[in-house]
């Protein structure tokens, strides 16, 4: 069974949008996959969450989906909670992603405001409440409109809240005022979708991260949200500000490139991307080198 979780955290509290390990030729290493999972939960993650924008959703398939799916929650799904990416710009290819998720296990939806269309903010409560109607899992909206195109008002956010299984954001919109009013007016568990933002958003009320940095730094972005809830600001402080040059350094391009970079570096399955999406440079490992050293990862 996945762990319990207190009623204001869900989901757990550090959780890492996994990447998705290819072979060499580009196929689909679920073997890989299982052991970078199991490494992840090891290194202090409560959860993970797959096939979303690091995970490259855009370039793998559902059937491919649906094996990462099963291969990690086989490796981790006693003691984490695997949540699943599920979003698209169409909604009936949503509810297919959200049925197959909840048939293969998955403890949770992930699902992004669609992107490229545009929808007014009606469309945008329809189609998430349609997804949330199609299974019995618990769902988290992702609101990141620098990827979308479109954000979630913070009145829409508050509206959806009112849905028994839509119980969490993951928040990537960069705005902490409207974090804090949406906050204050739902009992939506907020967790912070941009790194450098972690703290500032723990401020005003979340209550864990959804993390890519959390792929090398997960048992010190713990100990941050743990001395923070302590009520110890200036060691939360003092460890978010020893993590800037990670956060800085693994998005000098796409997070997705970088991130597989360090995962390479630290002998751990990662991969090549896929198309568009291109391996990091020599130059750019070597400055992804420097950052990492800056904040205090060890290759």
């Amino acid at each position: 069974m996945a762990p319990t979780s207190t009623p204001r955290a869900p989901f757990g509290r550090v959780l890492t949008a996994m990447v998705t390990p290819f072979t060499a030729d580009g196929g689909l290493d679920l073997d890989g996959a299982q052991r970078l999972a199991a490494h992840l939960v090891d290194s202090g993650n409560d959860g993970l969450v797959l096939n979303g924008t690091t995970g490259e959703s855009p370039t793998t398939s559902d059937a491919e989906k649906a094996q990462l799916l099963r291969a990690v929650l086989e490796a981790v799904g006693e003691r984490a909670q695997v949540i699943a990416g599920v979003g698209t710009n169409d909604t009936a290819h949503s509810l297919e992603l959200a049925r197959q998720a909840e048939a293969a296990g998955a403890h949770g939806l992930l699902v992004v405001t669609p992107y490229y269309s545009k929808p007014p903010q009606e469309g945008l409560y329809r189609h998430n409440v349609a997804i949330a109607d199609a299974t019995e899992l618990p769902v988290m909206l992702y609101d990141i409109p620098g990827r979308s195109g479109v954000a979630l008002s913070h009145e829409t956010l508050v509206r959806l809240g009112e849905h028994p299984r839509i119980v969490a954001n993951k928040d990537a919109k960069g705005d902490l005022g409207a974090a804090a009013w949406a906050i204050a007016r739902s009992d939506l568990a907020w967790y912070s979708g941009d790194d450098i933002l972690n703290l500032p958003l723990l401020s005003v009320g979340a209550v864990g991260v959804v993390s890519v940095v959390g792929h090398v730094v997960a048992d010190r972005l713990r100990a941050m949200i743990e001395a923070f809830g302590a009520g110890r600001v200036a060691e939360a402080t003092g460890i978010h500000q020893g993590l800037l040059p990670v956060f800085s350094g693994m998005f000098r391009t796409q997070g997705v490139i970088l991130t597989k970079a360090a995962l390479t570096l630290q002998g751990l399955p990662a991969g090549p991307l896929r198309l568009p999406l291109v391996d990091a440079t020599p130059e750019e490992i070597t400055r992804l080198k420097e950052d990492l050293a800056a904040g205090g990862v060890h290759l």
